[in-house]
């Protein structure tokens, strides 16, 4: 079993044959790999449910809502904590793409 992170896409950064994207985990953005999904193309807006960094399905918000009430359930607070923040490269990270 491995435990999914619900995330909405901000937008697909340039590059990489656009299997990355810029995604919104609880108010922190991070760069995820779209490699695993079906279909990689993907909009802005669309929820994914993430696991290592890695998009692993396309979700609903429905989808996204159960699978946070899940993590709430297991004791993980909904709400991003300055813990939090430092886990997933906080409010201000810098999102850094490789060359080329």
């Amino acid at each position: 079993m491995c435990l999914g992170i619900p995330g909405r896409i901000v937008r697909v950064l340039d590059g990489n044959a656009g299997q990355l994207a810029l995604v919104d985990v609880l108010g922190a953005q991070r760069p995820v790999n779209l490699g695993m999904l079906e279909d990689p193309a993907v909009e802005p807006g669309t929820w994914v449910l993430i696991h290592m960094g890695f998009a692993l399905e396309r979700i609903d918000e429905a989808g996204a809502d159960k699978a946070m009430a899940g993590l709430r359930m297991m004791g993980s607070d909904p709400e991003p904590t300055p813990a939090h923040l430092r886990l997933v490269g906080g409010a201000d990270a810098q999102v850094r793409t490789p060359p080329g």
